[in-house]
């Protein structure tokens, strides 16, 4: 269950946090998704300390941190010292997109929407060859083509080059141009019920961008038991069975799952992979029988936050995630 108020959110990040002192060589990763949750919890000071615990660490990624620092000071009324931190982020041109991104979302957020289009153009100068990208986008690099797509619309600026890229990339029923029609928010106030109708439709789609909020940079993950782990979860926890009637069926599940995940618009798709004892581990950490069911999505989130994901869908001609040794065209993929 994802959380949904305030209390919510504020009892996720102690969790991570209790999570982070179990697992010491996760902690930035578990202490970011801590972070996100204090702000959405309105908790924006504490949000700041841990990043600032963070930077005081000799972080992986001191940059992503940074970013995500920036974004909450503004939130809260440091504007200058914001500012400051995202040109020192711009001047160091980091090489993962993940900060771009972070900090063009935070300009456009403020309605800085020409410095937003100029940061989100020089990352994508950055990530995209002169002469076109050959092979598949990674998907931090479509995210920034799909976010300037966005601030260009509200400009005003007709189509280029990346934003006929964006389009092609774009997977949802609903078209790019029609998401990011500044004009969309006339259509809530209509009397109209087609134009309601088509409204909610498009909200829809936009929900997976709502739902990776809190798992960026790390992904929405389902998942996944091998088939022997998953007989010695069902022989000790016999009341989780039907969670998992068959090997077979769990393995359809997780790919119908992350397919209806992919058509609501979420991107960052990922697969974790349990063991029962990680799960009996995790479950008494949490006080709990690993026979409760409710467990599960939270011991997949943990998995995932702390860097244990396998990304989906596999590259193409790669494995299939299932371990078959199949190609993911020629297994699950196929389905």
């Amino acid at each position: 269950m994802r959380p949904d108020t305030p209390a919510d959110h504020t009892t996720e990040a102690e969790r991570l946090l209790r999570t982070a002192t179990q697992y010491p060589e996760d902690h930035e990763p578990l202490l970011l998704q801590a972070a996100a949750h204090l702000e959405l919890a309105g908790d924006r000071e504490r949000a700041t300390a841990l990043y600032d615990r963070l930077l005081a660490s000799e972080p992986e990624h001191p940059t992503l941190i940074k970013a995500f620092k920036a974004a909450n000071l503004w939130e809260y009324g440091h504007e200058a010292e914001a500012r400051a931190m995202i040109e020192g982020i711009r001047i160091t041109a980091p090489g993962d997109p993940a900060p771009w991104e972070i900090i063009a979302e935070t300009l456009e957020t403020h309605d800085e929407l020409d410095t937003a289009h100029t940061v989100l153009t020089t990352a994508l100068g950055l990530f995209l060859p002169a002469e076109g990208p050959a092979g598949e986008i990674p998907y931090p690099t479509q995210s920034l083509l799909t976010a300037r797509h966005r601030v260009r619309r509200l400009l005003a600026l007709d189509h280029d080059t990346w934003d006929g890229l964006a389009d092609r990339l774009h997977r949802a029923e609903i078209t790019l141009d029609e998401l990011h029609d500044p004009k969309r928010l006339w259509s809530l106030g209509s009397e109209d019920p087609a134009e309601l109708k088509a409204e909610l439709a498009r909200l829809r789609t936009e929900l997976g961008s709502y739902r990776a909020a809190l798992s960026r940079p790390f992904p929405v993950a389902v998942l996944h038991w091998p088939a022997d782990e998953l007989e010695e979860l069902l022989t000790a926890y016999p009341e989780l069975q039907s969670e998992y009637p068959t090997h077979a069926a769990h393995l359809l599940d997780i790919e119908a799952s992350l397919r209806e995940l992919s058509a609501t618009g979420t991107a960052n798709l990922g697969i974790v992979t349990g063991t029962v004892p990680s799960y009996e581990a995790f479950a008494a950490s949490e006080s709990s029988s690993p026979s409760n069911a409710d467990l599960l999505p939270q011991y997949a989130t943990t998995l995932a936050a702390r860097g244990r994901a396998v990304a989906w869908p596999p590259r193409r001609g790669a494995d299939c995630w299932c371990g078959s040794g199949v190609a993911y065209g020629d297994c699950h993929g196929g389905m």
